[in-house]
């Protein structure tokens, strides 16, 4: 039977005839890259450079527009948080977040907190308004702001600044020392 199978075999490929080249190319001799080619290229030139900006743009709990903000970290002093919470403490740095979009918004707030932080600058106040009229949502950028201040190691402590400040379109921010400020203190503190 496999003799029969090999006749078989051999009689349909009578007219076969080799290749005489082992690469195929196109008719006229340029090499196109295909689309997957095309989509690979543009995606690797598109792809942004990393961003060691770690604030989340995911979902956010949305709070009111007048809704009083208030974040605290473990280990902050009752004393120090109730200071903040009324203002008593000299704002330093101001930020205004107002009329940005989310992504300008997140950058800015990202880069004005290190750099408070490097200059040791503690107590900070953001102007992010209250957003009655934002869209899609009501205070969007003050929920976001809310939201990223809590991802921040450097922030302390947080709340929503007093009516001279701006009220509840504004919050107050206190901002740990860095490390200078920290040696500083030890050395003042050392006992000798």
């Amino acid at each position: 039977m496999a003799d029969n199978e090999l006749e078989l075999f051999l009689q349909e490929m009578v007219d076969v005839k080799r290749l005489r080249a082992d690469v195929l190319s196109d008719i006229n001799g340029e090499q196109q890259p295909t689309l997957a080619q095309l989509a690979r290229r543009k995606a690797a030139e598109t792809e942004p450079e990393y961003d060691a900006n770690y604030l989340s743009m995911e979902y956010v709990d949305l709070v009111a527009p007048d809704e009083i903000l208030a974040y605290k970290k473990d280990g902050v002093q009752e004393g120090v948080y109730k200071n903040l919470r009324l203002g008593k403490y000299q704002i330093d740095a101001t930020l205004m977040l107002l009329g940005k979009n989310l992504t300008d918004a997140r950058r800015s707030l990202f880069e004005f907190v290190a750099d408070c932080h490097q200059r040791g600058i503690r107590t900070l106040l953001l102007h992010h308004g209250m957003g009655r009229d934002s869209k899609p949502h009501p205070a969007i950028l003050k929920s976001y702001t809310f939201k990223w201040l809590q991802q921040i190691p450097e922030v302390l402590a947080c709340h929503s600044a007093q009516k001279i400040h701006g009220s509840s379109a504004a919050t107050y921010v206190l901002l740990q020392k860095n490390a200078e400020q920290k040696r500083e203190n030890r050395e003042r503190h050392q006992k000798r």
